[in-house]
């Protein structure tokens, strides 16, 4: 019987040993998948993290080029009235004979010009093309009797120009009527 009783002790020992095992087995488990899960969610927040920084650094790219572009349309668009001195001038100086202060005027334009069309500057031709909203803006409509000059632009008050392909002044025209 003492036998008996070692070999339940025993056979209990081994099994609370089994047990033991096996809770701490279980833990162990349960420990491996909570990290997992813990990297698993650190690996998620670090890809949302790199995904809205990569966002934003994209964004203050555009808004830099934004500003950059605009601050250079504000400054074409205030030397525009200096290219509209020179341009009439240089029409008030075609009936003079002082062929100096043409020549230098011209020069001044010319490279006034020249530099702003590096920058992305262009003239809207107006006259004689049709009225356009995108492009032109009436200022005046005068009565014209031939039929295919109805709708068409008469005179050029002031000149419009595009930059970078987007108005940046309204031409001002006539239109035929």
């Amino acid at each position: 019987m003492a036998k008996d009783k070692k070999q339940k002790a025993s056979a209990q020992t081994e099994q609370a040993a089994a047990d033991e095992e096996k809770i701490k087995t279980e833990a162990l488990e349960a420990d491996l998948a909570k990290a997992k899960e813990d990297l698993e969610k650190e690996k998620n927040d670090y890809l949302k993290l790199l995904a809205e920084f990569n966002t934003f650094r994209q964004r203050t790219k555009e808004e830099r080029a934004s500003i950059i572009s605009s601050a250079s349309a504000d400054t074409i668009k205030g030397l525009l009235p200096v290219l509209d001195d020179c341009e009439r001038a240089m029409e008030l100086l075609k009936a003079s004979s002082d062929e100096a202060a043409k020549e230098g005027t011209s020069l001044i334009y010319n490279k006034l010009f020249a530099y702003l069309k590096t920058r992305g500057l262009e003239r809207i031709e107006a006259l004689g093309q049709k009225f356009d909203t995108d492009f032109h803006e009436a200022e005046a409509m005068i009565p014209v009797a031939e039929e295919e000059k109805k709708g068409m632009v008469y005179d050029v008050i002031q000149t419009g120009y595009l930059l970078d392909g987007k108005v940046l002044r309204f031409a001002k025209v006539v239109v035929g009527q």
